[in-house]
């Protein structure tokens, strides 16, 4: 995956500042991934430009995308994972014309990152969030609205069109559901489809107090006749490797947010004031996550402090 760094931006206000890196995907290569994994791109924005929050730490090596695998018996094992008896007739119909028809399979391998799991599930479930941030911070052209309960509308300037919905919800599972165009220059044809994803979380709390969260993601896309072998032929194997790649730097973009929360809660909160295209309560709820993660990092520091062995030194010795 080639990514181009741009600029480097910072944020400031009256009581700190929130420093970013950015990096930015091609428009074509933007474009095309949301219509190819519409669902996928949304939630752990693998189209979006990779940033990374630096005050809490030095930038991070790029982590390396795991090995997908696209077999059969990891297709069985993600289509019995989706908890089918738990969606309504509407879901399961959605669910069923996916399955029915499934152009490309994909499973990235669980991925593990140190966050806050309050935080996690916040991100995950709020899309139109993240990328209302970064459009405050001018990284992005991508237009993500809520349109009903659990569903949003996404849209490009190059081309591509989606609707997402969340099927179903809970702590460690997540089934999304999209229909996505793409209608540009980069294809002589348009290509319209379907994608279902699922994604399996993970939870564990150190001795310290400290969370990781580990994400596996099941993709299904149906892709309308022609579309498939258009993208088989062209531009699939490239196209997965970007993906499985971005995948994993969002995974970890969000570990990132969570540390800086830690050590500047109040630059993340100035941040979420910022945002325009979401919810009043939405930006509040970001807000009230930062200055929770805060104090619990302060509350664990000073435990860790008070609890460290003092040995006394006299004179002389």
């Amino acid at each position: 995956m080639s990514l181009v760094a741009i600029e480097r931006l910072r944020i400031t206000s009256q009581k700190g500042g929130l420093p970013v890196r950015q990096s930015s995907f091609a428009p074509y290569q933007r474009a095309l991934w949301v219509t190819v994994l519409a669902v996928t791109a949304l939630t752990f924005h693998l189209s979006w430009p990779s940033a990374r929050f630096l005050l809490a730490a030095p930038p991070p090596t790029r982590p390396e995308a795991p090995q997908a695998d696209s077999s059969d018996e990891a297709r069985r094992s993600a289509v019995q994972s989706i908890p089918i008896e738990k969606l309504d007739s509407i879901g399961r119909a959605k669910v069923g014309a996916v399955l029915s028809k499934v152009s490309i399979f994909r499973r990235l391998p669980p991925y593990a990152v140190e966050c806050d799991p309050n935080l996690y599930l916040f991100m995950v479930r709020h899309p139109d969030v993240v990328v209302n941030i970064w459009e405050v911070l001018k990284i992005s052209k991508l237009k993500v609205q809520q349109i009903g309960p659990n569903t949003y509308q996404v849209a490009d300037t190059v081309g591509t069109s989606a609707k997402i919905e969340f099927l179903y919800s809970s702590f460690d599972t997540h089934v999304l559901y999209a229909e996505g165009k793409y209608e540009g220059a980069l294809l002589p044809v348009p290509i319209t489809g379907r994608c279902l994803a699922v994604l399996k979380t993970g939870y564990i709390r150190e001795t310290d107090g400290r969370f990781y969260v580990t994400s596996r993601l099941d993709s299904f896309l149906s892709l309308e006749q022609g579309g498939a072998e258009l993208l088989a032929k062209t531009l699939l194997p490239w196209l997965g490797k970007t993906a499985d790649t971005n995948f994993v730097q969002s995974i970890a973009f969000l570990g990132s947010l969570s540390k800086t929360a830690e050590v500047n809660g109040l630059g993340v909160q100035h941040l979420a004031a910022r945002l325009d295209r979401v919810q009043p309560e939405l930006r509040l709820k970001l807000a009230e996550l930062a200055a929770n993660i805060a104090e619990k990092s302060a509350v664990q520091s000073s435990a860790a402090s008070s609890s460290t062995p003092r040995v006394a030194v006299r004179d002389g010795q």
